[in-house]
């Protein structure tokens, strides 16, 4: 079949290994010094790599190819790279499922800018004063304690950073009655927020995990480190998944 697919100059290829790194598939590897694309169809054409080039070596161009092979590839990155690597994978390609905007140079569907203004709520309601329904401190996971009171016996929420300015009733809907802990896995240490939730979750009878994510792609990584940290703790605790849009509805 005829469709994009990345190509490489091998004269202007300085074989710097950025584009490997970058590609989530897995379809490049440097060999005898030169970045090659090693497996056609795990290649999704879209070309995720090619910024992180120096040289220019790297295009996308339309010819003749075996067709992406998404679970082919996955299966692959899991056996040689581990459960991380896959998703890495889903994240990239989510990011390109996005139809509603046009892309950013930068690639990144949350960062779109977008005017909201048709979503506010009437404010012929009138002001009504919500009182605060937080129950601990503090709250980021950065700054949370392994040991604390307040984790016994508790329902847990983990919320991604933005959840509380997209959700207009985020303190009763959600934070009521519950442990809040809130991160961002986009620009914070990920890897940290982990070890802190595993942490948290085999030190403490930790009653159930709510998490709530935006609907952006990179906000899904939040879900999954909290999975694996559940997993890591050795402990079977219920957790609940709420994806909140930028407009506050809950999908």
């Amino acid at each position: 079949m005829k469709r994009k697919i990345v190509t490489i100059s091998e004269a202007l290829c300085d074989g710097c290994g950025n584009c490997v790194t970058a590609c989530s598939e897995g379809a490049l590897q440097i060999v005898h010094g030169k970045a090659k694309l090693v497996k056609e169809d795990f290649c999704d054409g879209f070309g995720d790599c090619i910024g992180e080039c120096p040289t220019g070596a790297l295009i996308v161009e339309e010819r003749e190819s075996t067709p992406f092979d998404e679970k082919a590839t996955k299966e692959y990155l899991l056996k040689t790279r581990g459960k991380e690597a896959v998703w890495r994978m889903e994240e990239a390609q989510e990011k390109h499922t996005v139809k509603e905007h046009a892309p950013l140079p930068c690639g990144c569907p949350g960062s779109f800018a977008q005017s909201l203004n048709s979503l506010i709520a009437n404010n012929s309601l009138g002001h009504q004063e919500v009182a605060s329904q937080l129950r601990n401190w503090p709250v980021q996971i950065t700054l949370l304690p392994v040991k604390a009171p307040y984790y016994k016996d508790a329902d847990v929420l983990i919320a991604a950073d933005c959840c509380a300015y997209a959700s207009g009733g985020f303190h009763n809907d959600f934070i009521k009655d519950h442990t809040l802990a809130i991160g961002c896995p986009k620009l914070d240490n990920a890897k940290a927020y982990e070890e802190k939730l595993t942490a948290i979750f085999s030190e403490n009878n930790i009653k159930s995990v709510t998490v709530t994510y935006m609907e952006v792609p990179c906000c899904m990584g939040l879900v999954k480190l909290v999975e694996e940290a559940i997993r890591k703790s050795g402990k079977d605790i219920p957790i609940k998944k709420t994806k909140i849009g930028i407009g506050g509805e809950l999908q």
